[in-house]
């Protein structure tokens, strides 16, 4: 993953505990890494290793540091660094949705090295559709529900996930139900 993955996790931390936290968490991980430099690509263990690290540290369960995270994402990072990108994707939550499976082509441009899930959706309805992410990361998913959380307040929509089923496969193949009022 991009260094501005790792750096968006400290920001997190640092803006919710302080920099005292994110030292500690630092030298827990273990991760021989004193900054991570934006669009510097890293192994994807570096991110896993400080996720789980977090939860230890703030005795919280992984799934809610990767909702909260994903929630970040939108929130901070997305909005400050990728602003006209969040916007151009969709006047509305549903609108961003519809288009969310041409969204990485765009950051791929950025990002040449980019590894991105990919999205599709199905059962489109006026108020919900199935999304289905497909990853050849594994341990994610809790990320795309902060990731729709996160996007429900950035279009100030209320926004309600369920997990539909696993398909079965070599990746991540997960399809969510998200409804929205």
């Amino acid at each position: 993953m991009y260094g501005i993955v790792n750096k968006s996790i400290e920001e997190l931390v640092v803006h919710n505990f302080g920099a005292e936290k994110w030292e500690e968490i630092k030298t827990k991980s273990n991760l021989d890494i004193e900054y991570f430099i934006s669009n510097e690509s890293y192994d994807d263990e570096v991110t896993f290793v400080l996720a789980q690290t977090i939860a230890e540290n703030l005795n919280i369960p992984l799934s809610e540091v990767l909702k909260s995270f994903g929630e970040w994402w939108i929130l901070h990072t997305g909005k400050n660094h990728y602003g006209y990108l969040l916007e151009s994707g969709g006047e509305n939550f549903r609108s961003f949705l519809l288009n969310l499976p041409a969204f990485h082509n765009r950051v791929m441009m950025m990002y040449p090295k980019l590894m991105p899930p990919e999205f599709q959706v199905s059962h489109v309805e006026e108020n919900s559709v199935h999304l289905h992410y497909l990853s050849k990361r594994k341990g994610l998913t809790d990320f795309v529900y902060g990731l729709m959380s996160g996007l429900g307040k950035f279009f100030a929509t209320e926004v309600f996930t369920t997990h539909i089923t696993s398909v079965q496969g070599e990746n991540t193949h997960e399809i969510i139900k998200v409804e929205w009022k």
